[in-house]
């Protein structure tokens, strides 16, 4: 718990390396910028690491950029079907219901479902089936071209989920703390997208079901627009966070290297209260 609130960028520096010291093993990235006063705190914020599911927020924001340009209604209808293939060889593979956080898009396994509903299930619940069922619609290069426009210089969307001949190739979705940070200060000052696509992208990762990182260190009825991600060994958060009464501030946390979930879920609360009691201090 926090006892009292770092006062300058490198007490807050401090601070947070007093936390990962205890894990000197793991890798933690970490991108702090405060859009009302302008600090910013950068910890291996350029390191590439495994995206996991911090990979749905540039295809939510390429998608909403195609529908802005009119080429890409929200409410066409798309067949969810069980049924990818890989980017090394085009062989066919599925994904598992077990293996997913959200189970309850393989009971529409054959039905049509709009774009937007898939969006919604793809960054609330992290549906791996909705989100490769998008992944064609939003084209790989083409989200790494938008990103390259907003600053996001080293990220890279490569295909869909659970793409195990390409995981074993290495041929990952990869992000940094950086470059996440870049792309929801993007969507939350409005120039990744129209005001309405903005709008609707931000109440999107406000809705996100899965809070025990970021926000679980923050007072209660704090707003956060978040979208998790994890991996074996590895669990990030990516979050606007919106203090009563004043602007937002980004942060991002990106671990890698410790072996139990609770752990890194607990030290990514503990590195946004201490972010929080920061920028809230005055």
């Amino acid at each position: 718990m926090v006892t009292h609130a770092p006062r300058s960028i490198p007490a807050l520096r401090a601070a947070i390396g007093s936390l990962t010291a205890r894990y000197p093993s793991a890798f933690v990235g970490v991108a702090y910028h405060d859009l009302a006063t302008g600090d910013t705190l950068y910890i291996d914020a350029d390191s590439l690491v495994h995206a996991a599911s911090t990979m749905k927020i540039p295809v939510m924001m390429r998608l909403y950029a195609e529908a802005d340009a009119g080429t890409l209604p929200l409410d066409r209808k798309l067949v969810v079907r069980n049924s990818f293939v890989s980017i090394v060889d085009g062989s066919p593979y599925t994904l598992s219901a077990g293996d997913d956080s959200d189970s309850s898009m393989y009971q529409r396994i054959g039905d049509s479902v709009t774009v937007r509903e898939l969006m919604q299930h793809m960054i609330t619940r992290s549906s791996n089936l909705a989100t490769n069922t998008l992944i064609a619609l939003a084209q790989p290069d083409s989200i790494n071209a938008m990103m390259r426009r907003f600053g996001a210089s080293r990220m890279q969307v490569l295909r869909g989920v659970e793409d195990l001949k390409a995981f074993d190739k290495g041929m990952n979705n990869m992000a940094t703390a950086r470059d996440l940070a870049t792309l929801l200060a993007a969507i939350e000052t409005g120039r990744a997208a129209s005001p309405a696509a903005t709008t609707a992208m931000r109440n999107t990762l406000l809705a996100q079901e899965f809070n025990e990182k970021i926000p679980a260190g923050l007072p209660p009825g704090v707003k956060v627009a978040h979208k998790t991600g994890e991996i074996t060994a590895g669990s990030h958060d990516a979050a606007i966070v919106y203090p009563p009464g004043r602007a937002p501030y980004i942060l991002v946390v990106l671990t890698r290297g410790i072996q139990q979930d609770k752990v890194a879920n607990s030290l990514i609360a503990n590195i946004s209260r201490e972010v929080y009691a920061y920028a809230t201090r005055h």
